[in-house]
Parts: C-alpha cells; structure tokens; sequence
C-alpha cells in the first residue's frame, strides 16, 4: 500500500492503495465515485471509461500509479465543462437512455469528441464512440445526442 494523491474532479483526493489497483476501483470503491461502471474489467466495453487529461481511457485497466499527477474527471463532473453540459444537456432531451449502465462511459467518450472535434462528422463519431457498447442497442440516440450537442 502506497499513499497516492490524484486530482479528482477538481479535487486533491488521496488514497491509500496498491500501486498497482485499477483506477477505477478507487474511484468507486475508496473515493466513493460509483457514476463510473464497472463493465468487462478487459478494457472492451467502454462503461468505465474517464477523462485523464480530457483524454478517454478505460480506468479498469489504467493502474492508479499511471495516473501521476493528471486532472481525473468522471461522469459526477464531466458537466462542469462546456463540452460536458452539452452532451448531458442533449442526452436528456432525447432520451438516450435505457436501462443506462453503460451511459456514463458513454456520455464521457462523446465528451471528448467534442472538446476535441466541436462538429464531428460520423466518422468522427464512429471513432470515438468504437469500444463504447450498448447491451440496449441505443447507437442510434446516442450518435443523434453528439450531433445535437455539436449543434448546441
């Protein structure tokens, strides 16, 4: 165990863990974040899926030990920024979820779109959201949602 200290939604958080612990279980477990899913544990379902640097990664692969000293942004704060707002904003009005397990690494991946990519195109879109599964079939919403929120 190692005291680790990680910048947590804006936040300095410190955890006492292995080096080795998967992000997202201190995220969940010791920081009590459950917003953040656990989906596969293999990184290939995209439910756990964090802001590090505003980049998209999988947290259930990422050791916490990785993370140094990189801003963590979850699904609790993604909505703090512009990019944020506006997907949470259009997955409301269009009613993008079903049973939303897998939302949450969902609404992060087309958050990082669009800081990045303000008017993706679908191919944009398709790259971006590749590795996000929905069990519920929501695709067509959710490429819908981006394009509203680009939009917005």
């Amino acid at each position: 165990m190692v005291a680790i200290v990680l910048n947590v939604n804006g936040q300095m958080r410190q955890a006492e863990v292995p080096p080795d612990m998967p992000l997202l279980w201190v995220l969940r477990d010791v920081l009590g974040l459950t917003g953040t899913k656990y989906g596969c544990g293999i990184a290939q379902c995209g439910a756990c899926t964090v802001h590090v640097d505003g980049r998209p990664v999988r947290s259930c692969v990422l050791p916490v030990s990785a993370v140094g000293n990189a801003a963590v942004t979850t699904v609790e704060a993604v909505g703090q920024t512009p990019a944020g707002a506006k997907t949470q904003k259009a997955w409301l009005e269009l009613e993008v979820v079903q049973c939303g397990y897998c939302q949450s690494g969902q609404v992060m991946s087309a958050a990082a779109l669009l800081a990045r990519t303000p008017s993706p195109t679908d191919a944009d879109i398709d790259i971006a959201m590749a590795g996000n599964i929905c069990r519920c079939g929501t695709y067509p919403r959710i490429r819908e949602a981006i394009k509203r929120a680009a939009k917005s």
